[in-house]
Parts: C-alpha cells; structure tokens; sequence
C-alpha cells in the first residue's frame, strides 16, 4: 500500500467504532496489566480541581475524598496524569491529521448553560460512584466490580431521562434563515491540510519520545504516555462518545455504538481476568447507594451536556468551544463532589461493602456472571432497537393512513 493511500484510508478518515472500540477493550487491559491501574479520567481531574483549590488557601490534602485517591506531586508525577496529558496528544494529533480542528462557538447562550450544568452534575455522579464511563464501563466491570453494573443500568436510567429533558422547547433554538442568492460553493485548503498534518506528525512523534524517554527514568509513568497517546488517537478517530450511545439508544433507536462498548468490555474482561489469575489486584468499590445515585447524576448529566468524560475531551481540541465548558463543568462538580464527601459518604459509600464478583462467585463463576450479564445486555440493544423501529413504523403507518381519509 503506498503511503498517500495508506494516510488516507487509516490516519484521515474515520475509523470503524466496533474495531476501535475493541482496540480499545484491549489496550484498557494491558493498561492495566503494565500499570496496576485503570484507564479512567475523572479521578485525575478532580485532582486538577484540587489545586487549583490549593491556589486559592484550600487545603483539599485533609479532605477524605483525596485521601482515599491521592493529591501528592502534579499531574507529570502520577500515573493519571501522564496518561491524561497522553490522551489529550493523541486527540490533537489526530485532529490535525485530518484538518479537523476548527474554531466553532455555542450557537446560544442555553448551550452554554447545558455544558456547565451538564458537566457538573456528570462531574459529580461520576465521583459519587468512584467512576466514569471509563472507570465503570472500561474498568469496573471487566474487573468484576459489582458497583460498576449498579452505574451502568442507573446511568442508562439517567441517561433516558436526560434524553427527555433535553428535548423540552426551552432547549430549542430557534432556526434563523437567511435569503441567499446563490449556493455557497464548497472550499477545499489543500495547503492548509498538509500543514495540519505535518503539524500532527511532529506532535505524535514528541509525545512517542516524551513517552519513550519517559521509560527510562520512571517506567509506569512512561507508559501511562504511551498507552494515552493510543487512547486518544482511538476516541478521536473513531469518535467514541458514551453519550452518543445513550443518547441515540433513546432519541433515535440507533444501538451500534451501545452494542461496540458491550463487545469491547467483553474483550477486555477476559485479559483482566487472566492478569488475576496471575495475581494482579482489580479495582473493586463500594456497591452502594452511591453507585446507583452517581449512575443516575453521571447519565442525566452527560447528555444534558452533550459530552462524557471521553467525547468532551477530543471535542474540545477539535476546536468546539461547547465542550471546553463541559469540561470546566466536569472539574467543578468533581471538586464539589470531593469538598462533600466526607458528610455523604458513609450514608452513601463506605459503610457498604465492596462486591468482588469474583470472590462472590468463584473465579470461573464469576467470569461466566459478567458474560451472562454482558450478553443480557446485548440482547436487550437488540430488543429495543427492533422495539423501537417497530413502534415508529406503526405510528409512520398510522398518520400516512390519516392522511389519505376525505376531508
């Protein structure tokens, strides 16, 4: 395959969701197996919120949120951070392979309004239950957390109602249209792509490097580099967005994104279990009442913002000015969640025990309730897409067969 072919068919267009989402499910594992933690980003973001606390005469050290995640160095020296820092590369890099960064306002001031709101509430579910879409989805349940199954149904329960609010005529902005006298004919910069991808390339290799020397003096953290620039090249070209998921399962019956995160916890559960087996330690919290109110906060809360912990994050670089307040978002209800915690948690979290389907079922038994589990999930995105389309076609039915009656 010559390199012009080769360029465009794998680094400009899109990539298949289904293939990246597996990749993904794969590279989250051996993650975990190098490192001895997990992908996940809304941990290291309320660290960000904590110092920029500290800036301000906090002391978020003495807060119990921080004492059970940590807040030592900043971000270059934690695991974390080095992988968010490598997320936020391989997003960029990305982005500029393809030219598809560009500078795109809110259209409205509600917009804006969402995003914040959006993000805070997300921020905050996500930390009431220690986990995101990534810490719970990617994490918790290919490591046999039982929290993790109570935020991913609460957070499909969330999401449906997030879905409804967002459709409300407050949220509707009005189309204005403008008379025009001719079509505006499209226009190609081809000098300006081969900038951006040059441009791309340069960054993709210094993070390579960074990553590289990285290993050399610290090798986690090295790592956590590289395995982010792999995580970011992933949800920025395949655009993997949970949001999306949720959102399109409710709105628009469409399962495809919803059924690819299924199959790539399903691949990765399998590599966590084997790294157990050789005696690596998952990451299990409290099945609480935290992890069923997170979930539904965290659900309600990314589509009301448009964005989860991943799509706002390639978003934002792409140049959607939209998701840098998701994010902003994101870090204040985190950081609230964190100043909170110790009043809420033992009512909520830590007076609850920490369910280890694996001790609970037996190593094999447990393995079979998460496929069991996984495959009644898939089952149901099949029911109700075809649940759905059914009911559309009905109704599509029902007004065509209005229509034709004598006035």
């Amino acid at each position: 395959m010559r390199w012009q072919d080769f360029k465009t068919q794998y680094l400009i267009k899109f990539w298949a969701p289904l293939p990246a989402v597996i990749a993904a499910g794969i590279l989250s594992t051996y993650y975990f197996g190098l490192t001895g933690t997990f992908w996940a980003v809304t941990g290291e973001f309320t660290r960000w919120g904590g110092h920029i606390a500290q800036l301000f005469g906090a002391d978020p050290q003495q807060w119990g949120y921080f004492k059970v995640i940590g807040l030592e160095g900043t971000p270059l020296d934690r695991i974390d951070g080095m992988m968010i820092i490598g997320m936020f590369g391989g997003c960029i890099a990305a982005a500029l392979w393809a030219n598809n960064i560009k500078l795109r306002l809110p259209q409205h001031r509600i917009r804006i309004f969402q995003a914040v709101l959006g993000g805070i509430i997300a921020g905050f579910g996500a930390r009431l239950a220690m986990g995101c879409n990534l810490a719970a989805f990617f994490t918790g349940i290919p490591q046999f957390s039982l929290h993790a199954w109570f935020f991913a149904l609460a957070t499909a329960v969330g999401s449906y109602f997030g879905a409804r609010f967002t459709l409300l005529p407050i949220f509707r902005i009005p189309v204005k249209l403008q008379k025009v006298s001719a079509a505006s004919p499209l226009t190609q910069k081809p000098a300006q792509a081969r900038r951006r991808f040059r441009m791309g390339m340069i960054i993709f290799l210094v993070m390579v490097i960074w990553g590289m020397v990285e290993i050399t003096n610290s090798p986690k953290l090295g790592i956590a580099m590289l395995f982010g620039l792999g995580f970011g090249l992933l949800i920025e070209r395949a655009q993997i967005c949970f949001t999306s998921a949720f959102r399109d399962l409710w709105i628009t019956g469409r399962t495809h994104m919803a059924k690819a995160i299924i199959i790539g916890m399903a691949v990765s559960a399998i590599g966590i279990f084997s790294y157990v087996q050789m005696g690596a330690h998952p990451k299990i919290m409290w099945a609480g009442p935290n992890a069923v109110l997170g979930g539904l906060l965290f659900g309600f809360g990314i589509v009301l913002a448009g964005g989860c912990e991943t799509g706002w994050m390639y978003r934002a670089v792409e140049g959607q000015v939209h998701y840098w307040w998701v994010g902003l978002g994101n870090v204040i209800g985190a950081t609230i969640l964190a100043y909170y915690w110790d009043d809420i948690a033992p009512a909520l979290a830590t007076n609850y025990d920490k369910v280890n389907l694996l001790d609970t079922f037996g190593p094999y038994g447990g393995l079979l309730v998460t496929y069991i589990l996984l495959g009644l999930a898939f089952v149901a995105m099949l029911w109700w897409e075809k649940h759905f389309f059914a009911k559309k076609n009905a109704q599509s039915a029902i007004s065509l067969d209005t229509s034709k009656e004598p006035a």
